[in-house]
């Protein structure tokens, strides 16, 4: 182990299943943990743009001194089995577990095994605003983009795990839980430590950047999880796009191939697949002086990442119509919730479509 992440303190084993979560244990262990002996664990997905970018998050996490172990998690249907039986024995020896993503239903199965008197939920995008929530309501954990359906039979076979995540998720005697975070909060649940992402590591690490005169454009997947329509978002980009002069567009992760192929068509745009988390790829550069976004994570983001320099985050509203008829009721509210709390962000209002 480097001496940058040092030998002592508790045993430490983190959990993460984006490249986004990952970069955000590198940034509570930076800030919070500089001595903890670090153990990440990275349950791989099978998209191969997110498993790009898992690996090159997890060599920068070996540059930092942290042991890394892939675990190919859904490789087959004996995937998780196997997966879960060879952790069980690091997950009861842990005093603390980092998580990053407590809707997870691997993340919650593995909770029901750890033993760990220390559980740290660090930022999975604004899901984290969700999860904060329905802690402070005792409600059940339950995706933004997915509450007010109908349970599937899956989620009530499910059900009592989810439950007893939850209940670990709570502090208690002898339990203790911090959150980790870079989103806007206006109170914590009872019992839970606070603690702020300001991406000092991501600071340290990379950059400044060299800022370009023209506007940069990030992506969202709000079509792919069912939320926005395919169309309307496509004639959004367009005249955004045209309004402010974007001439590169940054998928997001999630984005089909398809939509991304029409986006390129369509618009114009340089259809730029990322290796890594944008606030490291802004942070290196070079990066537009505007960069133009929807309601998402990088609202609260980057604004952090590229503090002290000169680039402008711009972030459109999301018009009502442009919303799926299968889109959750809280949708809107809470894509607003997501613009209207966003720091040091110029507010655009929404373009007119179709």
């Amino acid at each position: 182990m480097s001496p940058r992440a040092g030998n002592t303190g508790p045993h430490t084993l983190a959990f993460v299943e984006s490249p986004v979560q990952l970069l955000n244990v590198l940034e509570w262990a930076h800030g919070h943990a500089p001595g903890a002996e670090l153990t990440l664990v990275v349950l791989s997905p099978t998209d191969p743009m997110t498993r790009g970018q898992l690996r090159r998050m997890a060599e920068l996490a070996r540059e930092e001194g942290h042991e890394v172990r892939w675990e190919e998690a859904r490789g087959g249907p004996a995937a998780p089995f196997q997966t879960i039986g060879g952790l069980a024995g690091m997950l009861r020896k842990a005093h603390r577990v980092v998580l990053g993503d407590p809707f997870s239903r691997y993340v919650q199965l593995l909770l029901t095994i750890t033993r760990a008197t220390d559980l740290v939920v660090v930022d999975d995008g604004t899901a984290t605003m969700e999860f904060v929530s329905q802690l402070a309501r005792g409600e059940r954990l339950v995706r933004w983009h997915r509450k007010g359906g109908r349970p599937s039979p899956r989620d009530l076979a499910f059900a009592p795990i989810s439950a007893a995540a939850r209940k670990r998720l709570t502090p208690g005697a002898g339990r203790g839980v911090e959150i980790f975070t870079s989103m806007p909060m206006e109170e914590a649940p009872p019992g839970v430590t606070m603690s702020v992402n300001s991406f000092a590591w991501t600071r340290g690490r990379f950059g400044p950047p060299r800022i370009t005169k023209g506007a940069d454009m990030v992506g969202t997947s709000l079509v792919e999880t069912g939320v926005v329509d395919a169309d309307r978002y496509l004639e959004a980009v367009t005249r955004l796009a045209k309004t402010h002069g974007a001439t590169r567009y940054f998928a997001h992760r999630r984005e089909s191939t398809d939509k991304l192929h029409r986006l390129a068509v369509e618009t114009g745009l340089e259809i730029v697949r990322p290796d890594l988390p944008l606030e490291l790829i802004a942070r290196r550069g070079p990066i537009g002086r505007t960069i133009l976004s929807f309601p998402s994570t990088v609202v609260h983001t980057l604004p952090l990442a590229l503090s002290g320099t000169e680039v402008r985050v711009a972030v459109c509203d999301i018009d009502p119509d442009w919303l799926t008829e299968t889109a959750s009721p809280r949708a809107q509210g809470f894509l607003s919730g997501v613009t209207g709390t966003a720091r040091d962000v110029h507010r655009l209002s929404a373009v007119a479509t179709g």
